[in-house]
């Protein structure tokens, strides 16, 4: 059940958020940061700071947000997709947030076993035991192909269980760098997961809430979209405009603009970060002059 309305001591109306402990923690602050927020994590407190006197965040592990988003017991928060498929959890998604705890690439929940295994597929579990944290989402993929196999919770360090302790395991990676290291090798890959905005479908039905909802999704999916972009401002003569064209990539097209002098225009357009460093020196081989290179936060479409 929802609680009531939650005002601050301003009168105002405040918005209980969900803010992810753990893995995710750290890139969810920077992405709040990119977005325009600034948050403070006292030490030994579950309740961060954030610069907005309509929001209050309470740290809660990921496995529990949508279960508690979904009783009402917060408007709203952020956690993986896997967290709500797992136990079903009856939701409003708002935005998916392309980041994982390391990287701005989904994780993937995979079957894997030791490099020595018979098992080469997910048949060859019929019987045997897996070790995960991710229960409820490894006994719907089992049911789902039809096998029937003993899958255990794991408290964690579960890469070291196989053998001794399981036949296999389920276990979220970006890179899978740490199940080769254990000597494991992925037999299959479950789901790929994202975090999301989620939201309480009755807070949702709040105009106040709604609207505090959508513009946190607007600038938190702003930030995502900016993420290894940058802008760049050059000028070049009218003549070279073409050849300068031809050069720049774009999200859309490069705003153009004469200048005062009637033989100069300036451009203005986004490109990967990655390729400016390749780039600038074609430009200014092509005619540009006055390149600017600047960081870009957001982008909102």
């Amino acid at each position: 059940m929802a609680l009531g309305a939650k005002r601050s001591k301003e009168g105002t109306q405040v918005l209980r958020f969900g803010f992810p402990k753990g893995s995710l923690e750290s890139m969810t602050a920077q992405l709040f940061e990119r977005a325009g927020y600034r948050m403070q994590f006292p030490e030994r407190s579950l309740f961060p700071s954030i610069d907005d006197k309509e929001i209050e965040c309470v740290l809660i592990r990921a496995q529990e947000m949508a279960r508690y988003v979904e009783q009402g017991v917060l408007d709203a928060g952020i956690t993986g997709h896997d967290w709500i498929v797992g136990p079903n959890a009856d939701v409003r998604e708002l935005a998916e947030l392309r980041y994982s705890k390391t990287s701005f690439v989904p994780t993937r929940w995979v079957l894997a076993v030791p490099e020595d295994s018979t098992i080469r597929g997910v048949k060859d579990l019929e019987g045997k035991r897996i070790a995960t944290e991710a229960v409820e989402l490894t006994n719907a993929w089992l049911a789902k192909h039809g096998v029937s196999a003993n899958v255990e919770f794991s408290w964690g360090a579960t890469e070291v269980k196989p053998p001794l302790l399981a036949d296999a395991i389920v276990e979220v990676t970006e890179t899978g760098s740490s199940l080769r290291a254990n000597k494991l090798r992925i037999v299959d890959e479950m789901l790929e997961s994202t975090p999301r905005l989620i939201a309480n479908k009755s807070a949702y039905e709040n105009p106040w809430k709604r609207r505090k909802l959508d513009r946190i999704a607007l600038m938190l999916s702003g930030a995502i979209a900016a993420q290894g972009k940058v802008g760049l401002l050059l000028n070049c003569p009218k003549d070279r405009l073409p050849k300068i064209l031809a050069l720049l990539p774009s999200l859309s097209s490069p705003t153009v603009s004469p200048l005062a002098d009637g033989r100069m225009v300036a451009l203005n357009t986004i490109i990967d970060e990655r390729r400016a460093r390749d780039l600038i020196p074609d430009l200014v081989d092509a005619g540009a002059t006055g390149i600017v290179e600047f960081p870009i936060t957001k982008i909102v479409a």
